[in-house]
């Protein structure tokens, strides 16, 4: 047996050791969570407790429904059960009186020992198949672990699923047996039930960062996910409110990088983001109204789609609009239709390049006419490369309007593209500058008509992007908050903060304590 790698957790004071290791027998390492195992006494009286807690710690429906009530429950019955073990256990130590009291608080108002699963960084996925099969991870660096975790029935599987849905306004039935929804803490929840899950029910947990990926952590030597080139020429795109598609394949880093990128938004602007499930997340300061889509309940009533959304945004007077994924026809049309009159578009789509989005937009099921397509300016394209356990930027290309004889059209410009045997990002254009008037760039026509600037200008504002982004990765100021103050200070004064660059001023003389102290 080979030892991968050991390491602790901790949740509401209960600690469990991690061991990943693979037998020569097996296909797939396993994840091992240890947690120290209870006397038979011991399980009895923490049933007796329960039972207690139940009847002291009373909660009212509304606050079960209401997100914002969760932590003040939790905190009460954390503060009773601490209350009751101590009664019950005097002689026992502190350490363990507090972790029976976080144990109980796991299983009565949470996932049981998932809750541990969930507290692991290392974790992208959390998967439970069915109450045959132990639960299943996706490691970040390791690929998919079966851990030693069982769930005792399908029953509890299924009351999961549904403490999940209604802590968030879903719900799971046998007339509604598919579930999308979200934890408290952001992370994604798929639920299916059986019959519709032939092995048994099915939870899918894909696990988000507490601290989302920041543009700084993509252009970070350890991460790579992208040049500070490329970085710096979307930001100058979005803060001359160019549109952009962010395309790539399922986990290859859509909404990570769309998430990213969205601090690049000037702070006076209103967004409206519109998604199926929340998992984008903007600095605290921006002007920043989120929307979800709801289900419809099992009449078939109350339904909000994303086009009702849309459709609705619209009304709100948005400044950009930001689309979680394109999946049908009338969602792009009333999307492009918004880059028509004049709001700036994000948007995320399924797609492997730069070429294959403007295929996939004018072919069914979207199949838009060729025409709206001129309103789109860029594609991003994200690539995930499974065997080698790394996330690249792909291609980085601008939409490009062309008049022919067999009528309108519209080419794709490749700007810059991932060179995977070097690891690179290369730049695909002739010219050392993607301004050189030789090239004739959409992105330069469009960025010096806003702007009235000259290439060598534009190139200026680039290499300036540049030394900012390197300051901000040199002085880790890689939290979402921080790095939007960070540029929101660059749009208010952007030469007393290169300045500030220049003669080596600390991050909280230019940003502040407040954003430093992470």
């Amino acid at each position: 047996m080979k030892v991968m790698n050991s390491y602790s957790l901790e949740k509401d004071n209960v600690v469990g050791n991690v061991r990943i290791y693979k037998k020569e027998s097996d296909y797939v390492p396993t994840y091992e969570l240890q947690i120290p195992e209870l006397e038979a006494a011991t399980e009895a009286m923490l049933d007796h407790i329960r039972q207690q807690l139940v009847k002291h710690v009373k909660v009212k429906i509304t606050e079960m429904l209401n997100p914002d009530s969760m932590e003040d429950i939790k905190r009460r019955f954390l503060q009773k059960a601490s209350e009751l073990i101590k009664l019950e256990f005097p002689s026992m130590s502190e350490d363990t009186q507090k972790s029976l009291a976080g144990r109980l608080v796991h299983e009565m108002l949470g996932l049981g020992a998932i809750e541990l699963l969930l507290a692991d960084d290392d974790l992208e996925e959390i998967v439970i198949n069915n109450s045959k099969e132990p639960v299943w991870v996706y490691h970040k660096s390791i690929g998919w672990l079966k851990t030693n975790i069982m769930i005792p029935s399908e029953d509890q599987i299924y009351n999961y699923a549904a403490l999940i849905g209604r802590r968030v306004g879903r719900q799971i039935t046998n007339l509604m047996p598919l579930m999308d929804a979200h934890l408290l803490t952001g992370d994604r929840v798929n639920a299916v039930l059986f019959p519709i899950a032939s092995k048994g029910n099915n939870i899918t947990l894909r696990r988000f960062a507490r601290n989302p990926w920041t543009i700084v952590n993509f252009i970070s030597p350890e991460i790579h996910t992208l040049s500070k080139e490329i970085a710096a020429v979307v930001w100058l795109a979005m803060e001359n409110e160019l549109n952009m598609i962010v395309a790539g394949g399922t986990a290859s880093g859509k909404t990570s990088f769309l998430n990213a990128i969205m601090p690049f938004i000037p702070p006076n602007q209103r967004v409206i983001s519109i998604e199926d499930t929340r998992e984008l997340m903007l600095p605290k300061f921006m002007h920043w109204i989120p929307l979800t889509t709801r289900e419809p309940n099992p009449e078939g009533k109350g339904e909000v789609s994303m086009l009702d959304l849309m459709v609705n945004s619209l009304r709100m007077r948005p400044d950009r609009i930001v689309l979680g994924e394109i999946r049908r026809q009338r969602e792009a049309e009333v999307l492009f239709e918004a880059m028509h009159t004049g709001h700036s578009v994000y948007a995320t789509l399924h797609a492997d390049n730069a070429e294959q989005v403007r295929r996939r937009l004018i072919s069914p099921p979207i199949e838009l006419p060729e025409s709206m397509l001129e309103a789109l300016h860029l594609v991003v394209v994200q690539f995930r490369h499974r065997a080698r356990g790394i996330r690249r930027t792909f291609e980085l290309a601008e939409v490009v309007p062309k008049e022919s004889e067999r009528g309108f059209r519209v080419d794709i410009n490749v700007l810059y593209r991932w060179n995977p045997k070097k690891d690179s990002f290369d730049k695909v254009i002739k010219s050392d500058s993607l301004f050189d008037r030789s090239e004739k760039t959409r992105l330069f026509d469009e960025i010096s008509m806003r702007t009235g600037k000259k290439a060598k200008e534009i190139e200026e504002d680039l290499k300036e992007k540049q030394v900012i982004l390197q300051y901000m990765l040199d002085n880790k100021i890689n939290h979402v908050d921080a790095v939007g103050k960070m540029i929101a200070e660059v749009y208010r004064d952007k030469d007393y903060v290169l300045e500030a660059i220049k003669k080596k001023k600390k991050p909280e003389d230019i940003i502040g304590k407040e954003f430093t102290r992470r």
